[in-house]
């Protein structure tokens, strides 16, 4: 199990758990994409990957962008996809139709395009690996679009590995996670918010981005696992 000369795309890789898988994978020897849709922190986060790694601004908004940047990788390995917007609790009943609707394009509507573009490339022994977040099966008040989000990505995870074998998919549920998506918290409640979320996991921790990208890795490398959701919670969901 190796990903020496293999040849990886990580959309959302310009940050957080994407940037941490990018240079995991870098270090297994892998060559690696990342692709995200701001031109600064691509250019940012190439400055710390070794020369061997390339970026591409993508949309996942946007289909057309999402085909052209598989057409120029042409033949690849695997496919982690991370991308996600700061999603902010909401009663439905406040939350206007199209509002709601455009809480699904990047976590739900980007993976399934990135899927379709992706899939036909990808080489055997190759895989995916999505994205979905303990939401999914412990929601709180305000938080029912983001759960759906997520339950949905599951259920694509294992309809997914279905249709697409030999081709493996997967997905890891992410818990709390510390990354630059909390930022937009000033520092004091953020210390105060991660201090509470800590409390409701059974480790006491929230989880670091290099843990998700230990989580990527193994199920790249892994190649006996396919339609499997992975935890990486903490133990939140039993606390």
């Amino acid at each position: 199990m190796s990903l020496s000369g293999r040849r990886i795309v990580i959309i959302g890789g310009s940050s957080g758990m994407g940037l941490a898988t990018a240079h995991a994978a870098a270090a297994a020897g892998a060559a690696v994409t990342i692709a995200s849709s701001d031109q600064g922190r691509v250019k940012a986060a190439l400055a710390q990957l070794p020369d061997t790694c390339a970026g591409a601004v993508v949309d996942t908004r946007n289909e057309a962008d999402i085909a052209a940047l598989f057409d120029r990788v042409e033949e690849l390995d695997h496919v982690v996809y991370t991308a996600g917007d700061t999603v902010r609790p909401q009663p439905l009943a406040d939350l206007p139709l199209d509002a709601a609707r455009d809480l699904f394009e990047v976590r739900f509507w980007g993976t399934v395009a990135t899927v379709k573009h992706a899939a036909r490339r990808i080489r055997r022994g190759g895989s995916i690996v999505l994205t979905s977040g303990t939401v999914a099966v412990r929601p709180a008040p305000g938080t029912a679009l983001a759960a759906g989000a997520a339950a949905a990505t599951e259920g694509l995870t294992r309809g997914l590995a279905a249709e697409l074998a030999p081709v493996r998919v997967n997905a890891v549920r992410a818990g709390a996670i510390r990354t630059p998506l909390w930022n937009p918290v000033p520092e004091p409640q953020r210390a105060a918010l991660f201090a509470a979320l800590a409390d409701r996991t059974l480790t006491r921790s929230v989880g670091e981005a290099d843990q998700i990208a230990a989580a990527h890795l193994f199920l790249m490398e892994n190649s006996f696992v396919t339609g499997t959701v992975l935890s990486v919670d903490g133990g939140a969901v039993l606390a």
